[in-house]
């Protein structure tokens, strides 16, 4: 058999096998490629869309800065219109670490040369390069602008800020409060309508072009600030003055450690004057310590002695366990307590003076410890506490400050077997000087309480209400004929009793006296006392109710009698001398024929002044072309009827080159306003004499450096107004 042919293999051609195999790489690259594409879009994807927001912010970041405007804050008022904190405007200087780059040694070197601090201290903050903006100096003076020269320095800005101004310095310190630097309220009255007060910051978005320079962005809106709303208080400075004038003057006669005093109107719980001495300066806080910030008439708890024996007199006369006329043996001074059991009272009551019998009204008059303590066993522990928990002892008055406390009224379960005799004469209770005040203004008001508050509106920048207060009744403390015969008592104790030294002629006091002595770590100290006087006048349509505490008397006695008494009396003949309002019942007022009393306008802009006339029903003159009030007729405190007019003297703003000032014109200013109309021209004061301006050095009108020192000369206001014309 013949062997098998097999089929003869084509021959490969070696062209066709490279061209197979650069078709095969090709489709790998192809591949390769699109699988690099694939991830570069996912990747923009991811990017462009899923992180877009994250990436324009760090992107925004880079050519813009957020600027802020700072609202301004709002003005706080006295009861009568008067201006008691304001603002002024200062200068900050901010920068963008960014911005400034390799110039921060020349801006570090800049700032050092003008504020004397080390260059260190702005290089740090200006290597702060994860911020776009930080500050550099707050609130320097506006003058110091032209020394930095901002257009000078790339990335640097400067921000007008306002700066609190407290125009009657010291007086009322405590009560107003004060700010931060950042304008926030820390104390007082600033913190407790801090909400309404600080406004709503605004800002800027400033974009930065190629060159680095700050521009206002154009595609967004400027957030223009809201300002804050303003306070207008219950409290009337011209009392605020009064009280913390005599007030120190009693402190340094008595060589006291401190002292307070509270004024209020009993029929509407408003408070006129709330003093604390050592004074705050608001401007200050730096300076002052945080006993002496301390508003301690709503903040401090002591025994009240005495004074608190109004509430044990009341519990007696509602249950009818004893009457005025009533006599009790007062044991010549020293009373020798049984308890039950047949055991001894550790320590026997006594009396500063040994009485026999007496009635009950001579011993409310003459203070006696050992016959409340014989009437309040009638009464009882749980009428007692009764008593004193209707008055306000033990819980918050609810005043619309910061800070108060409830105070320590134990309830008659927790009493020991001496506490009803002791509380009687006010030991073993702990109250603070708010709450004994407004239960004397619930006598003094026939019985009914009112709420203290001492913000009487918030206003807006079109001085319409945005919240207005009004008086609250918080209940029946006693009865009406109860009310009556207390202040009977109350008259007997300064006609005859403790408080002769609050005795006035031809006024009508009640008050009562008190003296305690302070705890310290659970303990009596020997010889440190709380020495009180509270009273009302007039007693037969009382219109103000006074405490006066002094902590620590040393010299002149230690009783309230003695020491309190007599400051009560300085502040009541001055208030009842300068006062219609409260202390006086006015005749009948005809139809149009009602009578104002004229606020202080000089110094004020003329359309405020002309807006505060009319608010008040008074028309008003203008003389002169000015914007600024120079004088007016009639003066201020002057008494128009309604509808009359007041003539104001203007004169034009004073105008002088950067870094000085125009010396106002003073004379006939009270030191206060002269003070402040300085102040705002950044001028530095020295006073001689008491009143108001009757000279000044330099004259009136003068240009002069900033920071120069006005002399002035202050008279009583008579003698000044003869030696000015």
């Amino acid at each position: 058999m013949p062997d098998r042919v097999l089929p003869r293999q084509p021959s490969v051609d070696p062209q066709t096998v490279v061209y197979r195999e650069s078709l095969r790489r090709l489709l790998w690259v192809k591949i390769g490629l699109l699988v690099v594409f694939a991830i570069v879009a996912l990747r923009l994807i991811q990017i462009q869309v899923l992180q877009s927001h994250g990436y324009r912010d760090i992107a925004r970041k880079q050519y813009e800065a957020r600027v802020p405007e700072p609202a301004t804050r709002g003005n706080i008022y006295d009861r009568n219109g008067k201006l008691l904190v304001s603002n002024t405007q200062y200068v900050s200087f901010g920068a963008d670490p960014k911005a400034v780059g390799e110039r921060a040694e020349v801006v570090a070197e800049r700032f050092a040369r003008v504020f004397g601090k080390p260059r260190g201290y702005y290089l740090d903050k200006l290597s702060a390069q994860d911020k776009r903006f930080v500050y550099l100096e707050r609130r320097a003076k506006p003058q110091l602008s032209r020394s930095i020269n901002v257009p000078d320095l790339e990335g640097v800005i400067e921000l007008k800020e306002p700066q609190r101004l407290y125009h009657y310095e010291h007086i009322g310190g405590q009560v107003i409060g004060f700010t931060d630097v950042d304008n926030r309220g820390l104390n007082g009255i600033e913190l407790a309508l801090d909400g309404y007060l600080k406004g709503k910051d605004g800002y800027v978005v400033m974009q930065r072009d190629g060159l680095g320079r700050k521009r206002p962005s154009v595609d967004y809106p400027r957030v223009e600030p809201t300002n804050g709303a303003s306070a207008v208080l219950t409290i009337d400075i011209e009392y605020q003055a009064i009280a913390e004038e005599e007030l120190a003057r009693g402190i340094r006669r008595n060589h006291a450690e401190s002292g307070l005093v509270i004024i209020l109107d009993p029929a509407t719980g408003e408070i006129l004057a709330m003093a604390n001495s050592p004074a705050m300066d608001p401007a200050n806080p730096a300076g002052t310590s945080q006993a002496v910030m301390k508003n301690r008439a709503i903040t401090d708890m002591f025994e009240p002695g005495s004074v608190f024996k109004v509430v044990t007199a009341s519990a007696a006369l509602e249950k009818g366990v004893a009457k005025p006329e009533q006599k009790f043996y007062a044991e010549r001074g020293k009373y020798i307590v049984k308890l039950p059991g047949g055991k001894v009272r550790p320590k026997p009551i006594t009396d500063t003076h040994e009485y026999g019998t007496i009635t009950f009204q001579e011993a409310m008059e003459l203070s006696s410890n050992i016959v409340m303590a014989k009437i309040s066993d009638r009464i009882g522990a749980e009428g007692l506490y009764t008593m004193a928990r209707n008055f306000g002892f033990g819980i918050e008055t609810g005043i619309d400050l910061p800070g108060e406390v409830n105070g320590e009224l134990k309830r008659p379960n927790l009493w020991s077997a001496t506490t009803l005799n002791t509380m009687a004469y006010g030991y073993e209770v702990g109250v603070t000087p708010i709450q004994i005040a407004s239960a004397y203004a619930s006598i003094a008001n026939k019985g009914v309480m009112e709420k203290p508050f001492i913000v009487k509106k918030i206003i807006d920048e079109n001085q319409e209400p945005v919240v207005e207060a009004k008086p609250q009744t918080i209940r029946r403390v006693i009865e009406k004929p109860t009310a009556e015969v207390l202040t009977c008592f109350l008259e007997g104790v300064v006609e005859r009793g403790t408080g002769v030294q609050a005795k006035i002629a031809g006024l009508k006091v009640a008050g009562k006296t008190g003296t305690s002595r302070k705890v310290s770590e659970g303990r009596y100290e020997q010889g440190n006392y709380t020495a009180s006087f509270v009273g009302f006048f007039p007693a037969d349509d009382p219109k103000v109710v006074c405490l006066v505490m002094l902590d620590n008397p040393r010299v002149g006695g230690y009783t309230g009698g003695l020491v309190s008494a007599p400051i009560f009396k300085a502040i009541a003949q001055k208030i009842y001398a300068m006062s219609g309002r409260f202390t006086r019942t006015p005749g009948p007022v005809m139809a149009g024929n009602e009578t104002l009393v004229v606020p202080d306008l000089v110094s004020l802009n003329t359309d405020v002044a002309r807006e505060m006339l009319a608010a008040r029903g008074l028309k008003s003159e203008i003389e002169g072309n000015g914007d600024l009030v120079r004088g007016q007729s009639p003066h201020a405190g002057a008494v128009v009827s309604r509808g009359g007019g007041v003539r104001l003297q203007t004169k034009e703003s004073d105008a002088a080159p950067p870094g000085y000032a125009v010396v106002p014109d003073l004379r006939g200013m009270p030191m206060r306003r002269a003070i402040n109309s300085l102040a705002i021209q950044l001028l530095e004061v020295s006073i001689t004499g008491s009143g108001v301006v009757a000279s000044q050095t330099p004259q009136a009108g003068q240009q002069v450096k900033v920071g120069t020192r006005v002399a002035v000369h202050c008279e009583p206001r008579n003698r000044s107004l003869l030696s000015m014309n």
